[in-house]
């Protein structure tokens, strides 16, 4: 009974890969199953936390140095699709200046997933959302400082 257990767990694990594979591209399917960038950035120069209509959150941190983000990361309490998207969206923020950032949008992340489900997509917007709101923040503190 056990080698039919592990026959029928090991099919539907392959059924999911495929599956999601399908749905996210390949670079999002890697990216599902290895998520770059997430977890909190304790010296973060922003940080931002947005809840979508869907009902995630998302949070993105970013670290500058020299006026470019230098370090990026993400959290998110949603979905894989979040987690992709999170995820892509902090590898965009690095090595841009503050007004290079607001290039990142929901489109643009869906541009370098290439593939995404339809009822998805608003993930990617979650995440540009929450870079934009963190780069918010740090000019305003920039502004206060002065």
């Amino acid at each position: 009974m056990t080698d039919k257990l592990d026959e029928f767990v090991e099919n539907l694990q392959q059924q999911i890969f495929d599956e999601t594979r399908e749905a996210f591209g390949e670079a999002g399917f890697q990216r599902w199953r290895n998520p770059l960038y997430r977890g909190p950035l304790a010296d973060a120069d922003s940080h931002a936390r947005v809840t979508g209509e869907c009902g995630d959150t998302m949070e993105i941190f970013l670290k500058f140095k020299e006026n470019r983000v230098c370090d990026a990361a993400y959290l998110t309490d949603g979905c894989g699709s979040s987690t992709v998207c999170g995820s892509f969206a902090a590898e965009m923020a690095i090595g841009r200046t503050p007004d290079e950032l607001t290039d990142i949008t929901g489109d643009a992340v869906l541009e370098k997933l290439g593939n995404f489900p339809e009822e998805d997509r608003h993930c990617a917007f979650l995440a540009a959302a929450t870079v934009q709101e963190a780069l918010n923040l740090y000019m305003n503190n920039i502004v206060s400082e002065k």
